[in-house]
Parts: structure tokens; C-alpha cells; sequence
């Protein structure tokens, strides 16, 4: 995957022996690569994050991998309850993620936590490597939280939010919170009932920081555009 450079002249096909930046000069130099960019897509929790970046065909990072641990002092409660609010901000480590952006963008490749929701808690790290991806897609319920920092940092190429129909995200996310034992169905329940009633608020909040509302075949247009944009194969 490379940036459109302008293919160099056959042999002998110089049209200027001498003159720097010409094809066939000897010592021509190809421009700078600049870092590779971030599409930062949320949404509400169960809208098809993970499914739609899988189908990107780019490398993915995360960003669930990145909520605090069960223990932290700083984790926030529910109002009126005793449930740990993981739909909040306040229960994601923002700084450490801004941060694998970084690394990505510049370095491309970063060591990553490993997180299990399960058991809120880490358990282990992996290694992500752009190999040589001009575009990666960093997907979470909190990735419009780091827009503003990313565009400041001249690392965003989009922010987009999917947006569905509340009943359906309710669905899909209680169906697969189940099958993977995210937490007790008790707990589940009540999370959801309370995410399908705020959905329309939750989408407000990220159109407010930043990412464009929008539904799944909207997002995979927005997304193949920027691949090719940037060069890479569609």
C-alpha cells in the first residue's frame, strides 16, 4: 500500500539528466511520506462498530481495550445505584488511547492492552502493526471523545457515528452480551433499557464532539472514499 507517486521514465527516458526531481536523475528522492490517519467510528453500543470494521479491510484498533480496570477509584456509578456506569467517559482511559493513536500515525505499530469485559480487567497485551496502512479505523463507544485531540494533532481523516433505530441496537447488543457472558443478565437489562432510552441523546453527544450520524452503508461509502484517497486499493 503506497501514496500515487508518478511512475519514473524506461530507461533512457530522462527528460532532464541533471535536474533534480526529474525521472531518471541520479539521486532523485520520492517525497515524504506523513503519518498514516485514524477513522474514529462510535456510536451506541450494539450499532455494528465491530462488524462494519471488520468489513473496512483496514487494520482496526480497539478502543474498548482501553476502559479503566474494576478497582479503580475513578471508576463512576450510575446515579441512584450501585452499578459501575461503563457507559460513561469518566471509565475509559482517554490519555492511554490518544496516545496508541499517536503511535500508529507515526510509528505504525504500538503495543495494545488486551481487556476483558468480563471481568473488567486487562489480561494481557497484543502488538497492532499498520504494515504500511495509510488508514486504520479505531472503533468505541467513547472514540468521539478523542476526536478534537486527534484533529489537533493532524492525525484524523474521520469521525463518523452509526445510527440505527433504538429497539434494534437493543437487540443486537443484548444478544450479544449474552453470548459472551459480558456481565449478569440482571445488570444487562437494566444497562440496556437505559442506553435504548437515551439512544438519541447518545448520538447528539458524539454529533457535538465531532462525528458525522450516519447508518452503516453511508459510513462504508465515507470509508472506501478515504481508501481511495489515500492510495490504498478499494
Amino acid at each position: 500500500m503506497t501514496d500515487d507517486f508518478s511512475a519514473d521514465a524506461p530507461d533512457g527516458g530522462s527528460t532532464g539528466p541533471g535536474i533534480p526531481g526529474t525521472p531518471g536523475t541520479p539521486g532523485r528522492t520520492e517525497p515524504p511520506r506523513g503519518p498514516a490517519r485514524v477513522i474514529l467510528l462510535t456510536g451506541p453500543s450494539g450499532s455494528g462498530k465491530t462488524r462494519l470494521s471488520a468489513r473496512s479491510g483496514l487494520p482496526v484498533l480497539r478502543l474498548d481495550d482501553f476502559y479503566k480496570e474494576a478497582g479503580d477509584p475513578t471508576l463512576p456509578l450510575v446515579p441512584g445505584s450501585e452499578d459501575i456506569d461503563w457507559d460513561s467517559p469518566l471509565s475509559w482511559d482517554a490519555d492511554a488511547a490518544v496516545e496508541a493513536v499517536t503511535a500508529l500515525c507515526r510509528e505504525g505499530g504500538t503495543d495494545v492492552p488486551v481487556y476483558d469485559i468480563s471481568v473488567s480487567a486487562r489480561v494481557g497485551a497484543d502488538r497492532l502493526d499498520l504494515d504500511g496502512a495509510r488508514l486504520f479505523v479505531a472503533e468505541g463507544i467513547f472514540a468521539a471523545d478523542i476526536a478534537a485531540r486527534c484533529r489537533g494533532l493532524g492525525l484524523l481523516a474521520d469521525a463518523v457515528c452509526l445510527r440505527g433505530h433504538p429497539f434494534t441496537t437493543f437487540r443486537r447488543r443484548l444478544a450479544r452480551d449474552v453470548r459472551e457472558s459480558r456481565k449478569s443478565l440482571p445488570f444487562l437489562l437494566r444497562r440496556g433499557w437505559r442506553l435504548m432510552r437515551d439512544e438519541g441523546a447518545i448520538v447528539e453527544r458524539h454529533r457535538a464532539l465531532g462525528a458525522y450520524p450516519c447508518a452503516r452503508d453511508e459510513a462504508m461509502a465515507r470509508i472506501a472514499r478515504l481508501r481511495a484517497g489515500s492510495g490504498i486499493p478499494g
